[in-house]
């Protein structure tokens, strides 16, 4: 018996030592943890005060912040993510599939290529209709528009899904109609899909990652090489030119890799070898800088980061969904709400628009429709399509019923609720317009 006991003793110390042992971590730090990548939100400490006591605010606050910031925390959430991907071939990450060989994607282009997210070919006309009209009267101002199909991953590796998301031969997609009236209405395009698959196979280095999200590196210089011969042929100047001679062959890097950095595995899987062209961005004497607003999804964002706009364009806006701006002359990003829509179309000369497969069914983001309306109306209207949105947004989070729809169509659909506020009130102002 006393055998026994002695045992029971020994598990009952060892398992609080256990327990105390992410509390000891969080006070002298003994190990030094590595931050968790991807979309993690930072969740502050909660203040206290009298008002937040009694509301149950701080104690909310408190748990959702010492539930967050626990010693050993990161690892854990490695732990269990590495179990989930080892065992069960599942990812933690919101909307990461595992395909084939494992291939990962976002749900969304899934979606896309499937043509699960098929918005219907009304809303399609109507948007590129719009698109149309705006592309003519830029070009009565001497300014252009081009509309950017930036390559998908379902298009480019179908081959790699699941065996559960298998596309029916005629099934209809967002993409396949965006081009095809893109062509119909004569609306200025690059078709960079449709390009990369048919140079998947004869491409000297690969043209997407197997872990990233977007093209490669290398496929981002393409791209930029082809809009800067684009911009030349269409207004008709000479802007500067992107060259590389070397060509640097070497494991994943940065966002070539991001969907696997955003799982947060303790065991990340293999990296592939991929290029990365050693490039230059020249000026001559006599280049043209023109003036450049361009309305995209997260794919504009490795030119942004890596300065190829600020050295080839003047007064260069990145409008980031159309709801920040990303410009150099700000300390920090503006809200497009914060800007004079004519003032800005007026003020730069060249509109370019970004939109992969997976985002096509908000193309434009609120831009066309506010633009157009813009145009209509020969100034622009305190009723636009984004501020709209906004006074939504803030009404339904008044409204408790109503968040918790949303918060319900987030969990069904798994995404965040941000995500689905704004998908709702965009559907409900979209509607309320078209009356």
């Amino acid at each position: 018996m006393k055998g026994s006991h002695t045992i029971l003793k020994a598990v009952a110390v060892t398992i609080i030592l256990i327990l105390m042992v992410p509390l000891l971590q969080k006070k002298f730090h003994f190990f030094e943890e590595t931050p968790l990548k991807g979309a993690v939100q930072k969740v502050e400490e909660s203040y206290f005060s009298f008002n937040r006591w009694f509301s149950g605010e701080y104690q909310s606050g408190e748990e959702k912040y010492l539930n967050d910031n626990f010693g050993l925390r990161n690892f854990f959430v490695r732990l269990n993510n590495q179990l989930a991907y080892t065992f069960f071939n599942k990812a933690k990450a919101n909307n990461v599939i595992i395909g084939k060989d494992n291939y990962l994607f976002e749900k969304n282009y899934l979606k896309a290529y499937t043509g699960q997210d098929y918005i219907g070919y009304d809303s399609i006309e109507n948007r590129m209709a719009k698109l149309k009209e705006i592309q003519d009267y830029l070009e009565r101002n001497n300014k252009s528009l081009l509309l950017v199909f930036a390559a998908g991953k379902g298009t480019f590796y179908p081959e790699y899904f699941p065996d559960d998301w298998k596309a029916e031969e005629n099934r209809v997609t967002n993409f396949d109609k965006y081009l095809t009236l893109a062509k119909e209405k004569g609306i200025n395009h690059i078709d960079f899909n449709t390009y990369f698959k048919l140079n998947k196979e004869s491409s000297p280095y690969p043209l997407y990652p197997k872990h990233g999200i977007h093209w490669s590196h290398y496929g981002m210089c393409l791209v930029v090489d082809s809009l800067f011969s684009y911009l030349e042929k269409e207004r008709n100047i000479k802007v500067a030119d992107i060259v590389w001679n070397d060509v640097e062959v070497s494991e994943a890097k940065k966002s070539d890799y991001d969907i696997a950095d955003g799982m947060n595995l303790l065991f990340p899987p293999k990296k592939e070898e991929l290029a990365y062209p050693q490039y230059k961005i020249i000026s001559n004497e006599g280049d043209t800088k023109p003036s450049v607003i361009v309305i995209s999804d997260s794919f504009y964002w490795g030119m942004f980061n890596e300065g190829i706009p600020a050295r080839a364009f003047s007064d260069q806006h990145f409008w980031f969904y159309n709801r920040q701006i990303y410009p150099d002359s700000y300390t920090k990003p503006l809200d497009v709400s914060e800007i004079d829509l004519s003032e800005e179309i007026n003020n730069h000369e060249i509109f370019i628009i970004i939109s992969t497969e997976a985002t096509l069914p908000g193309l434009g983001w609120g831009f066309i429709e506010n633009t157009y309306d813009l145009i209509k109306n020969g100034k622009s209207s305190d009723n636009s399509f984004s501020k709209k949105v906004k006074e939504l947004i803030t009404y339904i989070r008044t409204d408790k019923n109503w968040m918790k729809s949303i918060e319900q169509k987030a969990k069904d659909r798994n995404i965040s609720v941000d995500s689905m506020l704004t998908l709702d009130a965009e559907w409900q102002v979209k509607r309320k317009m078209a009356k």
